[in-house]
């Protein structure tokens, strides 16, 4: 029979004895004799129960706090860790582990996390007065963009990473700064003094392990100080002109050698043909003269008399006038081709141009009436004798 039916004896499986109702057991005298128990195993004192017997416990629940603490504790140790960050577990003070994103446990008190962000790009500022190369003063203004790359280094190795930052860059870029000229820092090469103060820069941090990845180094700023402004501004001007006149003087000559060269071919070209059109004339005329030859050989009369109309022909064509002398006569005959050309037009309202044509003509009669008169002269000579 089940101790809370009917007719039972109703003992409390809980050990509460007999109860005279029919309900379930006291709530209160439940715990009540939990904690009993529990002080019992922690050597607590016994306190009279609801009949002033004592059946054990304290008056106040320790082993209740003592729960509350340990869950209090067990929750403490949780923590999270950013996708975008990492902790550094130190354990007594002593380094235990690096942890990256997620939920952590660590127990409280006896670890010590520290979280880094391992992403952020931070920039570092630095600026001052330094000595180049060449015995001048500059101003210089530079910027640092950096990001943590070992969190271990960053939180235990350096006791101040950014200070370690700031004096790194001061050092490196006046070491960078020193071996330029002020001409070359402000101006010509100021890219190479950002690229060669990051690796420097870089080189020392690694030396101190400061955790520290150095991601581009901006020369922001390089000018002579103020004091000596205006007479270095006249020196800048004085190099812009210089370069200025300089690209002048280039575009100038780009222009002018491209035509020189151009006149130079084109006078070579044209003195390779007149020497071929000369050479080739002087190869025509000998051939000509080889051919003359062969004919004057073959028949030397009138070979002879061919020239001397020839030549008396390309001489008269360059003349309007000619003078004759008659053979065996005392007189000159004046023949005056242009006269008779105008009489031989076509056109009296126009002056006849002497065209070949006429020449030849003028030349045909001019030669039968030399002919004429040489034999007129010397038939009067055979009469005479």
């Amino acid at each position: 029979m089940a101790w809370n039916e009917p007719g039972g004896n109703n003992k409390d499986p809980w050990g509460g004895g007999n109860r005279n109702n029919d309900g379930p057991p006291d709530l209160d005298e439940l715990l009540r004799k939990m904690q009993q128990k529990l002080n019992g195993l922690f050597g607590g004192k016994p306190s009279p129960s609801d009949d002033g017997s004592p059946v054990g416990g304290g008056s106040f629940p320790w082993s209740l706090v003592l729960i509350v603490l340990a869950v209090v504790y067990g929750l403490w140790g949780f923590y999270q860790v950013d996708a975008s960050q990492s902790a550094v577990v130190l354990r007594l003070g002593k380094y235990h582990e690096t942890v990256n994103s997620g939920l952590h446990w660590n127990p409280p008190l006896i670890d010590n996390v520290t979280k880094v962000n391992m992403t952020e790009v931070r920039t570092e500022r630095t600026t001052g007065q330094m000595l180049t190369e060449d015995a001048s003063i500059v101003d210089v203004v530079l910027q640092v963009q950096w990001h943590i790359d070992d969190a271990e280094s960053f939180v235990l190795r350096v006791a101040d990473p950014l200070k370690s930052l700031q004096e790194a860059t001061d050092s490196a870029v006046r070491h960078i700064v020193g071996s330029q000229t002020l001409n070359g820092v402000i101006s010509q090469n100021r890219t190479q003094v950002a690229a060669e103060t990051q690796n420097r820069l870089q080189e020392y941090l690694d030396l101190y392990q400061t955790g520290i990845r150095v991601d581009v180094v901006n020369l922001t700023d390089a000018k002579a100080p103020r004091e000596v402004q205006d007479a270095f501004d006249d020196v800048v001007r004085a190099r812009e002109d210089e370069v200025r006149l300089q690209n002048e003087a280039q575009a100038y000559a780009n222009q002018v050698i491209p035509v020189a060269r151009g006149q130079a071919q084109r006078m070579l070209e044209e003195a390779e043909a007149y020497k071929s059109r000369v050479v080739e004339s002087a190869r025509g005329e000998a051939s000509r003269f080889e051919q003359l030859l062969t004919a004057y050989q073959r028949a030397p009369e009138v070979t002879r008399e061919r020239m001397y109309l020839d030549t008396v022909q390309d001489v008269m064509s360059n003349t309007s006038k000619v003078m004759v002398d008659v053979e065996g006569g005392n007189n000159m005959m004046y023949l005056p081709l242009d006269k008779l050309a105008e009489s031989s037009a076509t056109s009296a309202s126009q002056r006849p141009q002497v065209t070949p044509q006429v020449i030849d003509e003028i030349s045909q009669r001019v030669i039968n009436q030399l002919r004429t008169e040489a034999n007129n002269n010397s038939r009067r000579a055979r009469e005479v004798r």
